[in-house]
């Protein structure tokens, strides 16, 4: 049975831990959230050791031989482990597949594993994700709807022991237009600025910030993410604010040269675990930048950087062209492979 993330948090809490968890998902605070609640439960049950497994060097996939081994090593130094397999493209491969339903056939009592995927569709389940199923739980994240997401924030202020009315919670479901992240900030903001008295339409508007401002991080983000459409909104209400191009290039060049080097790693088949820590990205969007490396190549990537230059070069009237147009063809060709003509058509 598949549980929503919300529903696993809740039961690993009150249960002993099972043999196996999968927790995949586009969303990334879903998935890292009902990991976590995994984690606390094995630490609650003195589950003090805990190993990771993930692609290293060269390799694309885990060591699965490693990771077989250590199913069946007994624990240097407690009765029972936690170990953690991470899959950001969701999908273990024919070895892969065959240790973890090999494990999940005949779990050790001794080992507990949880699995976390940054995707997920109906093609990245098969024998192995049913297997887990049977001896463990799979919760998936998926992204929350525009009509799931008041409901969603409603049951994060009451899990915070905080009331809103109805009102209220519509109003910052559209300040964060949808970035579960930015609720959950203005949720936790909620908790500690609010005296246990519900929250009306008036009150919500003066205790939060305008988390939907359109500000360059996101509109960054959103081009990563591959939503385009949100791309040219974003771009037409920074200009409306009276932004300048110049101010918004320095984060946009930033990001740009980031997925140029992540790129270049991907490309030769490189240690890309440790270049997202050179490149100090927090392990909540490395799934961003997984997907956006997935659209375009390293050559491409290169390319989107020297057509930052021509922008910039256009903003302070040292080249022919209008700025901002180029600006939002850039990104929306960072957002979509198909849009990539537009950046030829500016060149």
């Amino acid at each position: 049975m598949e549980l929503k993330p919300e529903q696993l948090a809740a039961q690993v809490a009150s249960e002993p831990l099972r043999p196996a968890y999968l927790i995949a998902g586009p969303e990334p605070l879903r998935v890292l959230e009902a990991a976590d609640a995994v984690r606390a439960a094995a630490r609650a049950q003195g589950i003090a050791e805990r190993e990771v497994f993930e692609a290293e060097g060269n390799q694309r996939e885990p060591d699965w031989n490693a990771l077989e081994a250590s199913f069946r090593a007994p624990s240097l130094f407690a009765s029972r482990r936690l170990v953690e397999l991470r899959l950001p493209g969701g999908k273990p491969g024919k070895d892969g597949a065959e240790v973890i339903s090999g494990f999940c056939a005949d779990p050790p009592q001794d080992v507990s594993l949880l699995i976390t995927c940054g995707e997920w569709s109906k093609q990245h389940g098969g024998k192995w994700s049913e297997a887990i199923a049977r001896v463990g739980k799979v919760a998936i994240a998926w992204q929350v709807k525009p009509h799931e997401l008041s409901e969603w924030i409603e049951r994060r202020l009451r899990a915070r022991g905080l009331r809103a009315d109805r009102d209220a919670v519509q109003s910052l479901a559209e300040r964060v237009e949808g970035n579960l992240l930015a609720a959950a900030q203005e949720v936790d903001k909620l908790a500690l600025l609010s005296d246990g008295e519900p929250i009306d339409l008036a009150r919500m508007q003066s205790l939060v910030a305008d988390a939907a401002r359109y500000d360059v991080f996101r509109l960054v983000d959103a081009a990563m993410n591959g939503q385009g459409a949100q791309v040219s909104r974003m771009l037409a209400g920074l200009r409306a604010e009276g932004e300048a191009v110049p101010g918004l290039l320095g984060m946009v060049v930033l990001e740009l040269q980031r997925g140029a080097a992540l790129a270049r790693v991907h490309a030769r088949g490189g240690n890309l675990a440790a270049e997202f820590k050179a490149q100090r990205v927090w392990e909540s969007k490395q799934p961003m930048y997984r997907r956006a490396l997935q659209r375009h190549d390293a050559r491409r990537w290169d390319a989107f950087v020297a057509q930052a230059g021509r922008v910039d070069r256009m903003a302070k009237g040292r080249e022919s062209g209008d700025a901002w147009i180029a600006l939002e063809r850039l990104l929306l060709a960072v957002a979509e492979t198909r849009a990539a003509r537009l950046l030829a058509a500016g060149a």
